[in-house]
């Protein structure tokens, strides 16, 4: 065999094998009506901004700095569920600042670090387009269940402080089972306490570690591109991305 056997031959198994990837990828199935809707609470329904200024003032100016924050704080929460341990996602939080701060020679106490993250925790605000999305999704008849990593009196507060309790049936919290999402036991958790199945039911967020874990568990994700937020490439797909609530909630009166 020349070298231009070769090559042909090279070409034609390379072609040969990505066309056969592509045709054992499963087709897109049609999205139909959810019994229920599951939203992530923190940045998918409380805009984060005033927070985010006092864990920067925290770190001694370096906002730089935050993102590090709130993926230290998701590496530790999974760290507990891996290893079969439990602490709030607020003390994380706090021992997560603490953490960065270390590793960057900025000096901070445990008291400021809870100062800087639970306060304005809890007394932020919903996203503009929450409640007007929220009401349009109530008023065509979906039943809506909060499911967040965050404590249940967390979210209680966060929720009557923000204006959104009347919007939902159920706040469900890790807290109950102690297994932080995305782990998938979490989501069959919150699909067990609201009586669906997983191709009954679709949850909302603006993680793309939520929707990898969703997706994983069987059910629709819907992921919010809200500002700096991505998808995980490696993960299964997002069944639909949208902007804000109420464009998912104009999206939600196509399905049947």
């Amino acid at each position: 065999m020349n070298i231009k056997q070769s090559i042909a031959l090279l070409v034609t198994s390379t072609v040969t094998m990505f066309s056969t990837v592509s045709a054992d990828q499963p087709a897109a199935a049609e999205i139909s009506r959810p019994k229920v809707i599951f939203f992530d609470v923190n940045e998918t329904l409380l805009d984060l901004t005033q927070m985010r200024k006092s864990v920067g003032e925290a770190l001694g100016g370096k906002e730089e700095l935050l993102p590090l924050w709130f993926s230290t704080m998701l590496h530790y929460s999974l760290v507990d569920t891996a290893t079969e341990r439990y602490h709030g996602f607020a003390d994380i939080g706090v021992a997560a600042l603490m953490m960065v701060a270390q590793n960057n020679n900025i000096e901070i106490t445990e008291a400021e670090a809870r100062k800087a993250i639970v306060t304005p925790l809890r007394s932020i605000p919903a996203h503009d387009d929450v409640k007007k999305g929220l009401q349009s999704l109530k008023d065509q008849g979906y039943r809506l269940i909060s499911f967040t990593n965050s404590s249940n009196k967390g979210v209680q507060t966060q929720f009557e402080n923000a204006g959104l309790v009347e919007f939902f049936e159920k706040r469900l919290s890790v807290e109950d089972i102690k297994t932080y999402k995305p782990n998938l036991a979490s989501y069959q958790w919150a699909m067990k306490q609201a009586g669906v199945k997983p191709e009954e039911a679709m949850m909302v967020a603006a993680h793309g570690w939520d929707i990898a874990g969703v997706k994983a568990a069987g059910m629709t994700g819907v992921f919010v591109t809200r500002p700096g937020k991505t998808t995980y490439p490696l993960a299964i797909p997002a069944d639909k991305e949208v902007a804000t609530i109420t464009e998912l909630a104009e999206w939600m009166k196509t399905l049947k």
